[in-house]
């Protein structure tokens, strides 16, 4: 067993509070750490502080933004009639990457999950259908492909249906390079209901 200081076993503990940050990791981060200049530590520092006071959630998609609205939704030349329906800011910046999307975002921040306790009260569809104007013609979910995610667009196409909004469902499949004989059941169901002619 390691024996530390206790300011050095605090850090640690902090660390591994992070997604995906074991103890070894942790470990690894406040050793790091702790080799750097001490204006380095002060800089990294007043980042966390600095970024911790100032960002926000966007008030009309909950997008992280240092100004309101952010800069997606209030730039003029993004399609506002369609919105892409994600689970978490991240899933923001994998689409924007992509550059292939030209329309605003709708953060739901979750997903529907009995198993969780966390119900359509519990995320931000309540706002999405607020936002549901004459404007918007294509409302695209882009929930993670796992049974939460599946179970929140249901959720959706259901919610917005009545509202004469078309929905969308991001197709999901084989990725590019993957190997039919390691691809599940429900990959494979997903890929054939997507499958396109060529």
């Amino acid at each position: 067993m390691d024996f530390y200081p206790v300011a050095i076993e605090k850090l640690i503990e902090e660390f591994a509070k992070l997604p995906s940050i074991g103890k070894k990791t942790a470990q690894r981060l406040c050793l790091h750490v702790l080799n750097l200049p001490k204006e380095e530590v002060e800089e990294f520092a007043n980042a966390l502080i600095q970024a911790r006071g100032t960002i926000k959630y966007c008030s009309i998609c909950g997008n992280y933004t240092d100004k309101d609205p952010c800069a997606i939704c209030g730039n003029p030349n993004r399609d506002k009639t369609q919105v892409c329906v994600v689970e978490q800011p991240k899933d923001i910046m994998t689409m924007e990457r992509v550059r292939e999307f030209n329309g605003v975002y709708h953060v739901l921040h979750g997903n529907i999950s009995p198993m969780q306790g966390r119900g359509p009260q519990d995320i931000r569809i309540r706002e999405l259908v607020a936002r549901m104007s004459g404007d918007i013609r294509e409302v695209i979910v882009a929930t993670n492909p796992n049974i939460e995610g599946e179970a929140t667009a249901m959720y959706i196409a259901k919610i917005l249906k009545p509202l004469d909004v078309m929905v969308t469902r991001i197709a999901a499949g084989i990725p590019v390079g993957g190997d039919l004989e390691y691809a599940d059941e429900v990959t494979l169901s997903k890929a054939l209901e997507g499958r396109k002619q060529i």
